[in-house]
């Protein structure tokens, strides 16, 4: 029994796929810059209340949501597109 070769992508999608990876790269920067001060700014509050901004701590989750949304996009793990082009992941 011989093995199917992978389907190949077409030239055209794949130089658009490019161009997409190009600009969620770009995102995930921009969302773990966020992240980090997201965390910082947590980390103070914990220091003044003693307990967790639960917004915070909701966005902080989401946000981890979306990253690994674009890490599995950019590794063609899954094809679909990640926010904007999909509705914000949530952890609820």
């Amino acid at each position: 029994m011989q093995q199917q070769p992978a389907p190949i992508l077409p030239q055209r999608s794949l130089w658009s796929r490019g161009l997409l990876m190009l600009l969620m790269g770009l995102a995930y920067q921009l969302a773990s810059s966020l992240l980090l001060c997201v965390a910082i700014v947590q980390f103070v509050v914990v220091l003044a209340l003693g307990a967790p901004n639960q917004r915070l701590k909701n966005f902080g989750a989401d946000l981890g949501l979306y990253l690994g949304q674009i890490a599995q996009f950019q590794s063609f793990a899954a094809d679909a597109l990640p926010f904007p082009f999909a509705d914000w992941p949530s952890n609820a």
